[in-house]
């Protein structure tokens, strides 16, 4: 099959698109032909090798992790799902045999592994994986808008459904907006919840962007102070939750605009991963801060229901063909994108 793999790390000159074989099919695994596949901060990283992501080659390792394609072969045992299906796929493969997989807490399973990151993933025509990750689509959903789904999806409604409980009365301000989580950090507060949005960003453009996909209102970093800006939009109070997937260069400013009693989400660090935190602040004004790592099949299983429903509607800023996966991760160094940077094949 065609792929693109890694054999040492760097820059995306080490991006390879040649033949791989094709994945066999163990019992209680699906495999899937790849339509869509959408780009990861962690597809980077890997290839780079950095933020503890160093391996060792060979093997190759085909990277990728969030799919959309349709089901073209079936193993042993597995119920549910048949030849033709159209799916997507959960690229957090968890054991579904320790405790917290036996007790619906999968997404903290120690033996987790992640699809293009441990082992080969999406940037392929095929793709084997275990059935409880594959879920069905409806036909009025594109493989692109499905493959853009997981990874900002699943952090997303783990964070402000489970974690931060955000309520419809509530304020939430979201970091970076026009990036994969922040568009779809930006639906759920707004479509799915009901929350008031304050976003940040960093042009003009993207403001009007974040805007149209349903923020309230719109800060931008480069012009205004985050932390005076929510001030005065909330009348001093302060913002009941914030969604951070950035980290460092944001966490300051951020996290004094959380009102006391606030509640304090983060999912990435794109910008860095360490930052200085007040402990006075902390625990005088009782902030909250939960960390939150993707999230658990049943999130995925509901995610994917309000995807076929209409309910959530994932941006796609462009495509590439597989074969240009060097030029999408080029355009992923450079930033200069609203929503997810897909690859696709025919």
């Amino acid at each position: 099959m065609q792929a693109v793999y890694i054999e040492s790390h760097g820059g995306p000159e080490v991006l390879t698109h040649g033949e791989r074989p094709d994945p066999q099919v163990q019992p209680g695994a699906v495999k899937v032909r790849v339509r869509a596949t959408a780009l990861n901060r962690l597809d980077l990283y890997t290839r780079e090798g950095g933020r503890g992501l160093q391996r060792e080659f060979p093997p190759p390792l085909i990277l990728g992790g969030d799919c959309a394609g349709d089901v073209s072969e079936v193993g042993a045992g597995v119920r549910g799902l048949q030849e033709g299906d159209r799916v997507i796929v959960n690229p957090r493969l968890s054991c579904q045999q320790c405790q917290a997989c036996l007790s619906g807490q999968d997404d903290l399973c120690r033996r987790s592994q992640f699809l293009g990151s441990a082992i080969d993933g999406s940037y392929a025509e095929y793709l084997s994986v275990p059935a409880a990750n594959v879920h069905a689509i409806g036909n009025a959903v594109t493989y692109e808008q499905a493959a853009a789904i997981p990874t900002t999806y699943l952090p997303v409604w783990n964070m402000l459904v489970r974690r931060l409980e955000l309520k419809p009365w509530e304020t939430v301000l979201v970091l970076s907006a026009s990036a994969g989580v922040g568009t779809a950090a930006i639906q759920m507060a707004k479509d799915v919840i009901g929350a008031r949005v304050i976003a940040t960003t960093s042009t003009a453009e993207k403001a009007a962007k974040a805007r149209e996909l349903g923020a309230d209102e719109v800060i931008n970093y480069t012009e205004e102070d985050i932390r005076e800006r929510v001030r005065e939009l909330t009348g001093g109070a302060g913002v009941d939750a914030v969604v951070d997937h950035v980290g460092a260069d944001f966490f300051g400013p951020a996290f004094a605009s959380l009102r006391s009693g606030g509640r304090y989400g983060i999912c990435g660090a794109t910008t860095g991963l360490r930052a200085e935190l007040h402990l006075g602040l902390l625990f005088t004004q009782q902030k909250e801060i939960y960390g939150v790592y993707m999230g658990t099949k049943e999130d995925m299983r509901e995610i994917v229901e309000m995807l076929n429903r209409g309910a959530v509607r994932p941006v796609v800023d462009r495509t590439f063909p597989l074969a240009r996966a060097a030029d999408a991760h080029r355009a992923m160094e450079a930033t200069g994108f609203f929503g997810k940077l897909l690859l696709t094949q025919g």
